[in-house]
Formats: structure tokens, C-alpha cells, sequence
């Protein structure tokens, strides 16, 4: 096994080649290591989960409102399924708050029985229609005027970093390859593949194609003209903790052609979303954000929790899903060539990541590949940066055994230096401040790295390494406080902005 950011790639033919490290990616890499194959991650980033992944509404979804009969509602309503006890297996935070899809005006309250029998159709048979009075009661900072609303219990919120992270973790651990920093410019014909990357050549006999909104243009080097990806983009606001006692439950509103529309929601690190827009764009690396787009959330935003504007804003980010010309996934197996692709996995590939992996499995089996015995191994246990659970900070016992879970370096957060020191000593090690707020939420708080963003810099150094390992004058001390607040701007907290 093997993580590589840099350097000439090995000299051999993999079994197996994913493109793409996100959590899709990522998840056919953990379900194919558990064969017997010499298999490679490859990502264009520096970091897995690094694009669509990282920048998303964090549901986990229920598959109730999607078109029955498709693969994505059979994937997805699998999927929810497998990750919810994987994610409990492997410590991966998911709180069960369920939904309310509201109903502001007549229309919508008429569409609300339809969504119910859509749900039934989807096997989903616990929804419920409500009306005012009782959803007031649920949630009693709701804006004047709804009508009713649509429960559905079954929905959560998960921490999509730690999702992917696992999956990328146990690839590794079980002997796959990932290679950083590795973009694929091209894939020759022949056998076997022969991937031209900006760190050298790459050969596979098989090749799996994960590469979320570059899926298409690789699914055309490969002779295919299957489908075109049309990046749309998500903004959104993340609010204060503060905020967090104004929402009980994820607050949907009846679901258009476009998407689900403009949700308010909880997260697992305490705060509250506010988004998304949907904007079809021509740019796949357009993340940032407008006023225009801002400024329509708010809109939104004060219909939907008025109270919630009042509160402070702790960061803005744009995500860009991989919207295609077809409501379904794109999977596609090609025997002749031995290349599979997985495209237009939208907003649902978090819940489904893991039943999109176990189908590519059967898809190379029906193929004629022979992947030979799977073996069983227990899931990887993944720190946890939710608020459900105990952080290192809350536990005496932690502390007492290592008193480096008790020296906080992120205040906002709460973040130790001992979850600092373990995450730059993980299987993944961050090779950036940014990963590093993925793995542990350093500088994802209110102040946005001001005050500790100097200090978990220095640990990128040589010097900042010795003092992870607990030499003196490291992140803590009092100097951190000397960072810039710059240092924060132009990416998210909780949910950094999007990155191509």
C-alpha cells in the first residue's frame, strides 16, 4: 500500500484504476480492495474527497422523493442503508433529525399526498402529512404562514469528510494505491490502458471512471458519448452555533425539476445551513459565490426561519454538482473495453456511494472479470468531529491518558493538539491547513483561523512537526494569535469551497 503526492508513478499494470477520489471514488476503492487485486486510487487533488465531495448539504438521504424505478432510487435507498450502520461501525457522525417538507401556499399542500405515494413507490412507507398546528409545535421559530408540511423521519445529517476519508483509509489499509496530485490527461487505447497523468504514465487492465464533473470527458477519451456533464453550482451560508437552537429538523420545501430547493438545516458540528442555489453553469471550476446568489438565500432564508438572519454568518461556500441531460446516474460497463463508468452522481452519491460501489462489483462480475474471494475486515475507527458524541476536549479519561487531548489549539472548535498530532500521523496525513480542517475542524470556526491559524500553519514546517509530537512553544501558546484573519477568506468553514 501506498499514498503518493508526487514523484513518477510505479512501473507496473494495476488490476484496477479509479479515477477520482471523491467519496464515490473512494468507495468503489474500499469495496474492490477487499478482493485480491492490486488496485490504485488516482486524484487529481491533493487530498481526497477535495472537490464535489467536500461541498455538499451533508443528507443523509432516505431516497423518498426520487424518481421511482430508477437506478438512483434503488442505489440510493441501498446506499442509506449500508452507510448508516458502516457509519455507526466506523464512528463517522450521523444524527437521525428527520425532515419536514413545508407547504407555504395551496399548491404545494396539494402536492404533498402525491409525494407520499412517490414515497411509497420507493418503498419508503414512513412519511407523514401534518398540518399547522403540529408543525408549528415541531418547530416554533418557523416563519408565518405555512400551511402544512410532509414528515419524514427518516432523514439525517453526516459528516461528508469523514465519510470519504474512511472509505480512501480502508483502500489504503487493505493495499490499494492512491496517488495525489495525479490528474489524468489523457487514456491511450490498446491493452491494457495506458492513462497519461501530469506525474507520468499509468497502466490498468481495468479502468473505472469516478471523475464527478470531469466524468464525461473521460468517458469520451474512452469512445463513449454517453452523457454531458453540466456543473451546477450550490451556495450556501453557514451560520453560527448560535444558531443551532432555532432548528430541529432538516426543513425542506417541496422539490422542483431543479433539485430540492432551498433547505435550512442542522449540521453535525453544531451550526446551521442555509442553501442551496442551483445555477447551471458552462465553468466546471466557478465556486465562487455572488451577492446575487447570497442575497437570494437570504430571501429565502427570512421566509423560511426569519430569526436565523439575526444571527452571525460564519462562512459562505459554493459547491458544483454533476448535473446531466438525464434524471439517473450514468453507469455504464463497457466488457470489450474493460472500462466502467460511474456519471451524473448529484446531490444523492453520499447516501448511495456505498450501493454504487457494490453495484460496479456486480457489473464487472456479470462482465466476465474474475476478481476472485472477497475478504472480511472490520471498518476503520474514525475520530469524531460531531457534537453527538463525546469530543477528546470532553473526555477526562482521554486527557488524563494523554494530556495533549486536553491543550486546545482551535478554541472556536475545540480542537486539541492531540487530534492535530493524529491526524498529521494518519493513514491520509493532510498536506494542507485546509485538509487539516477537514479531518479536525481547525480553523473552521467563527473567527476563521485569526487566532490559530498561525499556529496550525507552523505544523506544515519542519519545525511545526517536532512540536506535534509535543516539543515545546507549539500551537496554544499565545502567539497564535498574531495570524491573520485573511488567512480564513474565501473558503468555507464547515464546508470549504469547491476546488476543480
Amino acid at each position: 500500500m501506498a499514498v503518493t503526492t508526487s514523484g513518477t508513478l510505479p512501473d507496473e499494470v494495476y488490476d484496477i484504476v479509479v479515477i477520482g477520489a471523491g467519496v464515490v471514488g473512494a468507495a468503489i476503492a474500499r469495496e474492490l480492495s477487499r478482493y485480491p487485486l492490486r488496485i490504485a486510487l488516482v486524484e487529481a487533488s491533493g487530498d481526497v474527497g477535495d472537490g464535489t465531495s467536500k461541498a455538499n448539504t451533508a443528507i443523509l438521504h432516505t431516497g423518498f422523493d426520487a424518481v421511482p424505478g430508477s437506478l438512483e432510487s434503488r442505489l440510493v435507498r441501498e446506499g442509506q442503508r449500508r452507510l448508516a450502520a458502516y457509519a455507526a461501525e466506523a464512528g463517522i457522525p450521523v444524527e437521525p433529525v428527520g425532515a419536514l417538507l413545508v407547504a407555504w401556499n395551496e399548491e404545494q399542500l396539494a402536492a404533498l399526498p402525491r409525494l407520499v405515494e412517490k414515497a411509497d413507490r420507493n418503498e419508503y412507507h414512513e412519511t407523514r402529512l401534518i398540518g399547522a398546528d403540529e408543525l408549528y409545535a415541531l418547530e416554533p421559530h418557523l416563519g408565518p404562514g405555512a400551511l402544512g408540511a410532509l414528515a419524514v423521519p427518516g432523514e439525517s445529517i453526516i459528516c461528508p469528510w469523514t465519510t470519504t476519508l474512511a472509505y480512501a483509509t480502508e483502500a489504503v489499509r487493505d493495499g490499494a494505491d492512491l496517488h495525489l496530485n495525479c490528474r489524468v490527461t489523457g487514456v491511450g487505447g490498446g491493452a491494457p490502458h495506458e492513462l497519461s497523468t501530469v506525474r507520468g504514465p499509468l497502466r490498468t487492465h481495468i479502468l473505472i471512471n469516478a471523475a464527478g464533473l470531469y466524468a464525461d470527458e473521460i468517458d469520451r477519451w474512452l469512445g463513449h458519448a454517453d452523457f454531458t456533464v453540466t456543473p451546477r453550482r450550490g451556495q450556501l451560508l453557514v451560520f453560527d452555533k448560535l444558531a443551532r437552537g432555532l432548528v430541529r429538523h432538516i426543513l425542506l420545501p417541496v422539490p422542483t425539476a431543479l433539485g430540492k430547493g432551498v433547505l435550512v438545516a442542522p449540521t453535525v458540528y453544531g451550526n446551521v445551513l442555509l442553501g442551496p442555489t442551483a445555477e447551471d453553469l458552462d465553468d466546471r471550476t466557478a465556486t465562487g459565490s455572488t451577492a446575487e446568489g447570497l442575497a437570494f438565500l437570504r430571501e429565502r432564508g427570512e421566509r423560511i426561519l426569519p430569526e436565523l438572519l439575526d444571527e452571525e454568518v460564519t462562512a459562505v461556500y459554493a459547491g458544483l454538482r454533476a448535473a446531466t441531460e438525464e434524471s439517473d446516474y450514468r453507469i455504464r460497463c463497457d466488457p470489450d473495453r474493460r472500462c466502467l463508468t460511474v456519471g451524473g452522481i448529484r446531490s444523492t452519491g453520499l447516501t448511495a456511494s456505498m450501493a454504487i460501489a457494490a453495484h460496479v462489483v456486480e457489473l464487472l462480475t456479470e462482465a466476465g472479470e474474475k476478481l476472485g474471494e472477497p475478504s472480511e475486515r472490520p471498518a476503520v475507527r474514525m475520530p469524531n468531529i460531531g457534537e453527538a458524541f463525546p469530543r477528546p476536549y470532553q473526555r477526562a479519561d482521554l486527557i488524563a491518558a494523554d494530556p495533549e487531548y486536553g491543550r486546545i489549539v482551535c478554541h472556536c472548535e475545540r480542537v486539541s493538539h492531540g487530534e492535530i498530532r493524529d491526524a498529521l500521523a494518519s493513514t491520509i496525513p493532510p498536506s494542507t491547513p485546509e485538509g487539516l480542517r477537514r479531518r479536525t475542524r481547525a480553523r473552521g470556526g467563527r473567527c476563521q483561523g485569526f487566532y490559530c491559524g498561525a499556529a496550525v500553519r507552523a505544523l506544515f514546517s519542519p519545525e511545526g512537526t517536532s512540536e506535534a509530537a509535543g516539543g515545546p512553544g507549539g500551537p496554544g501558546s499565545t502567539g497564535a494569535s498574531t495570524a491573520s484573519r485573511a488567512s480564513g477568506s474565501g473558503t468555507s468553514s464547515l464546508l470549504p469551497e469547491v476546488g476543480p
